[in-house]
C-alpha cells in the first residue's frame, strides 16, 4: 500500500486551503494519507483534513511559519520525508506551495512535476500522473496551455516524488473519519529563516469567492477600460451569487486586481455558467475556465475563438449587451 502526503496550507483563521481537501480526497484512493499542516492555526485545520480522509496530520503551530512562510516549511518537510519516506507528496498550485515544492525538490533530488491534472497510479517504483497539454506546431506538444491534450507521465527516482496539482482537479468529499495528530518536533535552524514576511496586502470583495461562485462574469480587453469592470460588477449583482473575473491583459492594464485573474497564471474556475464578455478566448485564459458547465460569450468579432466553446454566443458590443442585460434583470 502506498503512502501519500498532502502539504496543506492553513490560513491564520484555521481555514484549510480548499485544494488541500481535494488532494486528500483523491489521495485516499491510493493508500494511507497524511497531511502536513504548519502555522498557528494548523491544529484547528487538522480536524477538517481528517474528515476528508487524512489518517494522520503532522502539525506544528509555531508562528514562525507565518513570519517566514517558505524556507522553514520546506526544511520541515525535508526532515519529515527523510524519517518517514512517503511515496509521494502532493502540493496545491498556489505561489507559496509551488515555492515550497521547488525548494524541497532541490534538497531531496526527487522528481517534481508541476500543474498535474490527475493522479493515476502510485507504487514504490514509479508514480503515474496525468498532465494536460496543448498542441503546438505539428509534432510538438507544449505543457500547461489550453488543456486540449492529456498525457501520462511516469515519475521515477528517489522517494518522495513531488507533484503540484491544478486547483479543482478533484472534488473534495468528506468521509467522516477521525485523524491522529502528530506534533512535529523539527527545530528550524536560523539559516533557514532568511526571507521574512514584512507586510501583507489583501483585497476584500463583495459576493462569493471567484473559485466557488455558481456564475462567473469575466471581462477582457473589449471592455475598453476600468469602467467596464464596474459594469460587470453591476451585472454580477443583478444576477446574484455571481463573481467577477478578468483576463490577464485586463489585470496587466490595471483595470482589475490580480485576485480576479482567470487562466494559466491565475485562478481556475468551474461555475455552472461562465459569461465571457469582450474576451477573445486565448488559450492561456481558456485553461482556467473551459470546464464551466455552460459558457455564454459576448464579442464583436464573430470569428473569436471563444465562440467555439460557447453554449450561447452573442455578437455585439460588450457594454451595450451588458447594460441591456442589467436592465432586463432589474425589470424582473
Amino acid at each position: 500500500m502506498s503512502t501519500v502526503w498532502v502539504y496543506a496550507e492553513i490560513g491564520d483563521d484555521g481555514a484549510v486551503d480548499p485544494t488541500a481537501l481535494e488532494l486528500v480526497t483523491r489521495a485516499r484512493t491510493f493508500g494511507d494519507v497524511a497531511a502536513v499542516a504548519l502555522g498557528p492555526a494548523a491544529r484547528a485545520g487538522s480536524v477538517l483534513l481528517g474528515e476528508h480522509g487524512a489518517t494522520t496530520v503532522f502539525v506544528c503551530d509555531d508562528p514562525l511559519f507565518i513570519e517566514y512562510p517558505i524556507e522553514p516549511a520546506a526544511y520541515v518537510l525535508s526532515e519529515l520525508a527523510t524519517r518517514h519516506r512517503p511515496d509521494l507528496i502532493m502540493f496545491g498550485h498556489s505561489i507559496d506551495s509551488r515555492e515550497v515544492a521547488g525548494r524541497l525538490q532541490a534538497t531531496t533530488g526527487s522528481t517534481l512535476v508541476s500543474n498535474v491534472s490527475d493522479l493515476i497510479g502510485i507504487d514504490r517504483v514509479r508514480t503515474s500522473v496525468a498532465l494536460r497539454l496543448s498542441e503546438g506546431r505539428p509534432g510538438n506538444l507544449r505543457g500547461g496551455i489550453g488543456g486540449t491534450k492529456t498525457v501520462t507521465i511516469e515519475l521515477s527516482g528517489p522517494v518522495p516524488r513531488l507533484v503540484t496539482v491544478r486547483p479543482r482537479a478533484f472534488s473534495a468529499e468528506r468521509t467522516g473519519g477521525g485523524t491522529e495528530v502528530v506534533d512535529v518536533d523539527v527545530v528550524v535552524p536560523d539559516e533557514r529563516k532568511r526571507v521574512r514576511l514584512v507586510e501583507r496586502h489583501g483585497s476584500i470583495g463583495a459576493g462569493p469567492r471567484l473559485d466557488e461562485a455558481r456564475v462567473v462574469v469575466a471581462g477582457g480587453r473589449g471592455l475598453q477600460g476600468p469602467d467596464g469592470i464596474s459594469l460587470l460588477e453591476r451585472l454580477a449583482e443583478a444576477i446574484g451569487d455571481a463573481a467577477v473575473g478578468a483576463t490577464r491583459p485586463v489585470v496587466d492594464a490595471g483595470w482589475a486586481p490580480f485576485s480576479m485573474q482567470i487562466g494559466q497564471t491565475g485562478k481556475t474556475v468551474r461555475p455552472e455558467v461562465y459569461i465571457a464578455v469582450g474576451l477573445s478566448g486565448a488559450a492561456q485564459h481558456v485553461i482556467g475556465m473551459k470546464d464551466a458547465v455552460s459558457i455564454v460569450a459576448v464579442n464583436t468579432d464573430p470569428k473569436a475563438p471563444i465562440f467555439q466553446l460557447a453554449t450561447l454566443g452573442i455578437v455585439g458590443d460588450a457594454s451595450t449587451v451588458v447594460q441591456r442585460t442589467i436592465e432586463a434583470l432589474s425589470a424582473r
